[in-house]
């Protein structure tokens, strides 16, 4: 796997991706995955007291959905939130099984990239 930084329009993206060929293992999904950029430790730390598993936005851009309540049960790469960038829609998942402890924007929010979109117990 390799990583990038790519800006578009202003925007930073820190994106990972797999590579075929010869000696690489086939990839699990053809989906991309895109790695958010780390948060601010003193930012984020108010809001993991919440519940222990972040749920970050993986690209910047506007809240356009919220597909989870708090309190409801999520298997690992359940939709939590949908983010409209670049004219998509980007769902938010979250990154292992849980319960939502708390949702941490509102539709029409507009999230940086990294920023803490939900918190999971």
């Amino acid at each position: 796997m390799k990583n990038y930084t790519i800006t578009v329009n202003g925007n930073v993206y820190d994106v990972t991706v797999e590579e075929k060929g010869a000696g690489a293992a086939p990839a699990a999904a053809a989906a991309p995955v895109v790695a958010p950029k780390a948060a601010p430790a003193p930012a984020a730390a108010p809001k993991a007291a919440a519940g222990g598993i972040e749920v970050k936005a993986g690209a910047a851009g506007k809240v356009f959905k919220i597909e989870a309540n708090v309190g409801q049960s999520v298997q690992s790469g359940d939709p939590i939130v949908i983010i409209e960038a670049m004219k998509m829609e980007i769902p938010v998942v979250a990154p292992e099984a849980g319960t939502v402890a708390s949702i941490d924007v509102a539709v029409g929010d507009a999230v940086e990239s990294g920023a803490v979109l939900a918190t999971l117990n």
